[in-house]
């Protein structure tokens, strides 16, 4: 695995590379970006939901994979959640000056998601969730997951994810990662009272 460097307190960027005997993957991030997005994984579907995390986290996202879509959606998915959790944990840095916490509830047609997210540098994940259908597209529901999975293990995060209500498979999905988006963008957003100062009495995190 290659990354490569660019991150910092003025910029928050990042820019990561990774590579196996399955999946071959570039993502770059801009924390303080407009909700641009560059997305070719080769499932429409995970390209959509990923436009979601760009434009309601106004972050700047590019995600180029090549994987392993002959066998399934599977390596794909997780990779691209292991390497964005990488991207997102360098362009955040040491998390000084952040929020760290951050929530939100998103609201389509019937369905109803919410998500909380903690900077706290321990992984953790509390996915409930039960879809209405096996598959969107070309999507297998099971895989959000798998995504989830791979982004708190590498971002070091706390997330809770929980969809309250819904009948259509795609609203619970969107809902879910909208709110995801806008609690990121919550939990990563500079804190002026905060100044420079590590949101923690431990003084790290």
């Amino acid at each position: 695995m290659t990354q490569l460097p660019a991150t910092g307190a003025a910029t928050r960027t990042a820019d990561v590379r990774r590579t196996t005997a399955e999946t071959r993957i570039r993502v770059r991030v801009d924390l303080d970006g407009s909700g641009r997005s560059q997305l070719r994984t080769g499932i429409g579907f995970f390209d959509h939901m990923l436009d979601q995390i760009a434009r309601h986290g106004l972050i700047d996202l590019e995600v180029e994979c090549d994987g392993d879509l002959h066998v399934d959606g599977h390596h794909t998915v997780e990779d691209v959640g292991i390497t964005l959790g990488q991207a997102v944990a360098r362009a955040v840095g040491d998390r000084r000056g952040i929020r760290r916490y951050g929530h939100a509830y998103v609201p389509l047609d019937e369905a109803l998601s919410r998500v909380v997210i903690d900077f706290s540098g321990r992984p953790g994940l509390h996915l409930d969730v039960r879809f209405t259908a096996a598959t969107i597209g070309q999507f297998d529901t099971q895989l959000v997951h798998e995504f989830f999975q791979g982004f708190v293990n590498h971002a070091g995060v706390t997330l809770h994810i929980d969809n309250l209500k819904g009948h259509n498979a795609h609203h619970q999905c969107e809902t879910i990662f909208k709110a995801f988006a806008r609690a990121l963008r919550a939990a990563v957003e500079r804190d002026p009272r905060l100044g420079d100062a590590v949101p923690s009495t431990k003084g790290s995190l």
